[in-house]
């Protein structure tokens, strides 16, 4: 019995170790990609300038506010739009559902209103704050708190 104990355990020990090495060379497990951004020419203008640092009062590719960001893509794009974001959320066409291109507006807790470029797939692009630079978030949590709501000066 002691043999067939031992066999036992050597044909156990071998699948195991087959099984390992195989299961290694198993495919990874893909997490699907972000869909591809809007086509929108106000995305495609605003993602471009992702990583331009923050600057307050700042509305060229030098530095950004939030609302200087928004009045240089729209201006790039032959728009005119109010260059405050307060002036921005008061003069915008008002939409129920945020569409790429569209303007997202959040009212944080003892701050002005700060506006951002809806992406779509429920992400932004900004200019956040000092020291920080334009970039692409998501649309949830603190900023889904401070949701003041989204508009439009395009049709």
């Amino acid at each position: 019995m002691g043999n067939r104990s031992l066999a036992s355990a050597r044909l156990f020990l071998t699948l195991l170790g087959l099984s390992l090495l195989l299961g290694g060379c198993a495919a990874p497990s893909v997490r699907p990609a972000k869909p591809p951004l809007s086509g929108h020419p106000i995305v495609r203008e605003a993602v471009r300038l992702t990583g331009v640092p923050y600057r307050y009062g700042g509305e060229s590719p030098r530095g950004f506010d939030c609302s200087g960001l928004v009045y240089y893509v729209h201006k790039r794009l032959g728009m005119s739009v109010p260059r405050t974001a307060e002036a921005q959320w008061r003069a915008c066409r008002r939409v129920k559902r945020a569409q790429p291109g569209d303007l997202v507006f959040f009212r944080p807790p003892k701050q002005k209103i700060h506006v951002g470029i809806y992406l779509g797939d429920n992400r932004f692009v900004h200019a956040p704050a000092t020291g920080k630079r334009v970039r692409i978030e998501a649309l949830n949590g603190y900023w889904r708190r401070c949701y003041l709501g989204a508009g439009r000066f395009w049709d």
